[in-house]
């Protein structure tokens, strides 16, 4: 069956020494992987299509067994370009896309997580890059999850903080001061949830924590 898609790359690495494999997050059909048959060789229809971050309409037919499916064609909607010339954006866009794979399965529809990530995207893409980023992301996934994040005591403003970085505009989120020891405490609370919930910390964590 052949289906489309508009998504995001999020992993690529090869498969064959002609081929490669796509990762790719999608509002309609989930977390997808896909095989781009051909794509290494010089003259491939795929050529300057499948990079990191590229947003994409696609199509692919669907594997009769397994989650690796045949991608067909590719159509390029954004690449993003900021991400490949600024590696703190590229690292909190990096652990944006390994948290939602901890989290959600493979081929099942995440609407509200992929305009989420597809948000973290787009301002990272235009406006400056921060740590606090990543905790609105945690604490946006996490209710998406169903998980909300409880902060506890309001001591240093730790609640207000929390609700801001949760409900308020990416780009109102520069705007916050926070006192140190607030986004100190924030930073090691949800660590300590999100290990309760998932049993370990998505891979790069404290590399994008650095970012800025």
């Amino acid at each position: 069956m052949e289906r489309r898609a508009s998504g995001i790359v999020v992993r690529v690495r090869p498969l064959t020494e002609t081929s490669l494999i796509v990762h790719w997050i999608t509002g309609e059909m989930g977390r997808v992987a896909t095989v781009a048959k051909g794509a290494r060789r010089p003259k491939s229809p795929y050529a300057g299509k499948l990079d990191l971050f590229f947003s994409a309409d696609f199509s692919y037919k669907t594997a009769l067994r397994g989650e690796l499916h045949t991608l067909l064609e590719v159509s390029v909607t954004d690449t993003h370009p900021k991400l490949r010339m600024d590696y703190s954006a590229l690292r909190i866009a990096a652990y944006g896309a390994a948290f939602i794979e901890q989290m959600t399965e493979a081929d099942t529809p995440l609407p509200e997580i992929f305009d989420l990530f597809n948000g973290l995207i787009d301002h990272l893409s235009t406006g400056p890059t921060q740590p606090r980023l990543v905790y609105a992301f945690e604490l946006r996934l996490l209710a998406m999850l169903g998980t909300d994040f409880d902060a506890g005591d309001n001591r240093n403003g730790l609640v207000e903080l929390a609700r801001d970085l949760q409900e308020l505009p990416w780009t109102d989120l520069g705007d916050l001061k926070p006192s140190a020891e607030a986004v100190r405490r924030l930073r090691h609370a949800l660590q300590v949830y999100i290990v309760r919930q998932c049993e370990k910390l998505p891979a790069g964590r404290a590399e994008a924590l650095s970012a800025g």
